[in-house]
């Protein structure tokens, strides 16, 4: 028995390599740092789905129709009543997207891929008192999740900056929202069921929910004079060191660079405050230092929720919303995952061992 199922294969896929000892991720034979320097949301998506559907598509295609799909979603946007919109963003988005229909087609498939990107800018304005925009169908996913999130249509680095993280978290090997979504899709319940899972254990603090105290850590720190003095004493106190380390990365997580890169525009034309990211910069380079002092044996870099924090809050998300903004980059992922599961796989049914106690023997 090996515990929380360290280095068991359970799934073949080609969907996506994440080389730990390299700092490599491949998603569909394209290497990250060659797919985020040229793909948007839409080209990531068709290259995910491609096979795994019923319908072969290109880009634009895709595009259109999502861009019909999410003005025919925001009809849901009425559910919206005050206890849902009193939980957190990524549970009221849960709540909205329980509505949607079960299937294994390509309906199904694109109504999953539209609804977050128009329920969470929803559920953010209508939680800030104001109203929910309707979608633009002529937009593309990203600059229409910008532009029903701040009112505005967004400029082109804005958009570039949202397609780049899009992208970079699209898919990223059998972690625990992906297995779950898998799990799901083995008992062929439907890819609804299947995102509704995966998003469950997305919510979970283990899995999806560092980046926003990652702009907690910098708030505390203030600025960079006080960073290295910070964080030893957050290292004497026992506490971990948010947007560092990661369960597969033996070196530094290369999405990281990735976002660290899709910043600089958004830096260079003054749309993100630069003194915070002079701030990160400091941050980055004294815990790495001391990382290196006290954990010589433990490899520990930084990881995709570092600059994760920084370009989201650039955009305009809340920090409480980081995790269902991340959920709408990874839907394609769990539902590709969970299409490949339902054509290639078996039901998934592992074994436990028992350890309690036995009958008594009269």
């Amino acid at each position: 028995m090996k515990n929380g199922l360290e280095d068991v294969i359970a799934a073949e896929t080609q969907l996506s390599d994440v080389d730990g000892q390299a700092g490599r991720l491949i998603i569909r034979g394209v290497s990250l740092d060659h797919l985020v320097s040229t793909a948007t949301y839409e080209s990531v998506a068709a290259l995910l789905l491609d096979g795994l559907t019923e319908r072969n598509f290109d880009p634009a295609e895709l595009g259109r129709w999502l861009g019909e799909m999410r003005g025919r979603l925001f009809a849901h946007v009425t559910a919206l009543d005050p206890d849902l919109l009193a939980l957190p963003p990524v549970d009221a988005m849960r709540a909205l997207i329980a509505r949607l229909p079960d299937g294994e087609d390509f309906d199904a498939a694109l109504r999953l891929l539209a609804a977050p990107a128009v329920f969470l800018p929803a559920i953010l304005r209508l939680q800030a008192g104001e109203g929910a925009i309707k979608p633009d169908g002529s937009l593309s996913q990203a600059a229409d999740i910008l532009r029903m999130l701040n009112g505005r249509l967004p400029s082109n680095e804005q958009t570039a900056a949202l397609d780049a993280y899009l992208v970079t978290i699209s898919d990223h090997g059998l972690n625990a929202s992906t297995f779950a979504s898998r799990v799901i899709a083995s008992t062929g319940a439907g890819l609804t069921s299947s995102v509704l899972a995966a998003l469950s254990a997305l919510k979970g603090p283990l899995h999806g929910g560092a980046p926003g105290p990652v702009l907690d850590m910098f708030d505390a720190i203030g600025t960079g004079e006080n960073a290295r003095d910070w964080l030893v004493r957050a290292l004497d106190r026992g506490e971990r060191l948010m947007g560092f380390g990661h369960r597969v990365y033996r070196v530094r997580d290369p999405r990281a660079d990735a976002l660290k890169q899709a910043l600089r525009p958004l830096a260079s034309s003054g749309q993100v405050n630069r003194e915070r990211i002079d701030l990160a910069d400091t941050i980055e380079r004294a815990a790495l230092a001391i990382l290196k002092q006290r954990k010589p044996d433990r490899p520990l870099d930084v990881n995709v929720e570092f600059y994760t924090a920084l370009l989201l809050d650039a955009l305009g998300f809340p920090r409480e919303a980081f995790t269902a903004v991340f959920a709408v980059g990874r839907t394609v992922g769990w539902i590709a995952h969970a299409r490949e599961q339902s054509l290639n796989g078996r039901l998934i049914r592992p074994r436990s061992v028992y350890i309690g106690p036995l009958p008594r023997v009269a």
